[in-house]
């Protein structure tokens, strides 16, 4: 089972390692790579040429930065994220996903285990989930890293961020906007304006952590100014609720999200859910070892004998 809404991977200077697009061409899930023109040729060679849209740099001449610096350093991914959404507008969709370009795989997270999935079958049960109800704007998967598989989790956490794995409704008065941290002001707009966000534990995703990935934000800011602007930004953004914080040997931003936890889903009034446990055929199955696998595997029963 395969999601009903238009996927696309916003992408800049990524074509040789394309997570993403790697780990949903082994689900078989279609997807467009939005990418600037410069880089059209390198991506079209790697990847089926009419999944690559160019962006159109009218989106970038019209993106809201959130500063004073225009072009005078990188817009950030925000212009293609524009782009992607009136794309998908333009097919008939009522809603999108957009992703970033460094997620390595997506998983379930149920009964203590995190089982990587092998086709687009959790992105169809977010989608169904959030058609439920009139007034989600935005959903997506937490990050792996964040799920603890030894700790009891809810299956979704409603209100608050959305990070790197986005599925949009595409008619809500909203756009990205700013350099930095786009995805948090984004999902900090949506809720300030009385609609609902969902976060599922139950749906993972395997993202690279930030600044470990050459190409994207690390060349474009990361790797050169540090995490402090983009903190700052959110903070000027949302000063009633973000704060700057250091954690981790770097600057951070801390969001207060308990403003927003009153909003309560509603159903749409013709829906009627079941009792029952539906998992929508997926089954849990052993997969052959990879070469990796049992390359390790060799290694350690040749040091064994050694």
């Amino acid at each position: 089972m395969n999601p009903q809404f238009p996927i696309y991977i916003v992408s800049k200077g990524r074509w040789e390692s394309r997570l993403t697009a790697r780990a949903l061409d082994a689900m078989g899930v279609h997807y467009f790579m939005v990418v600037e023109s410069q880089e059209r040729d390198a991506y079209a060679a790697v990847i089926d040429a009419s999944r690559v849209l160019v962006l159109d740099p009218a989106y970038q001449a019209d993106y809201d930065t959130f500063d004073r610096l225009e072009t005078a350093k990188s817009l950030g991914p925000g212009p293609a994220r524009n782009f992607a959404w009136d794309h998908s507008i333009s097919l008939g969709a009522a809603w999108h996903w957009v992703m970033d370009d460094n997620i390595r795989g997506f998983y379930r997270l149920n009964k203590n285990l995190k089982v990587q999935v092998t086709d687009g079958t959790i992105l169809r049960a977010m989608e169904d989930f959030c058609l439920r109800y009139t007034n989600v704007a935005m959903a997506g998967p937490n990050y792996f890293m964040f799920a603890s598989r030894k700790c009891l989790m809810p299956p979704m956490t409603l209100n608050t961020r959305v990070y790197s794995c986005n599925l949009i409704r595409n008619d809500v008065p909203f756009r990205w906007r700013g350099r930095y941290n786009e995805d948090t002001d984004l999902s900090l707009r949506m809720l300030k304006g009385k609609w609902a966000t969902v976060l599922f534990n139950a749906f993972l995703q395997f993202k690279e952590t930030t600044q470990k990935l050459k190409g994207g934000n690390t060349d474009a800011f990361y790797a050169k100014e540090g995490t402090l602007p983009k903190s700052q930004m959110l903070v000027a953004m949302h000063p009633d609720v973000a704060k700057l914080s250091w954690r981790f040997g770097r600057h951070h931003h801390h969001v207060n999200y308990r403003p927003f936890k009153s909003t309560k889903l509603i159903r749409r009034p013709n829906v009627v859910v079941s009792s029952a446990v539906d998992n929508y055929g997926m089954e849990l199955k052993r997969l052959p070892p990879t070469k990796a696998q049992l390359a390790r595997k060799s290694s350690r029963k040749a040091l064994e004998l050694a």
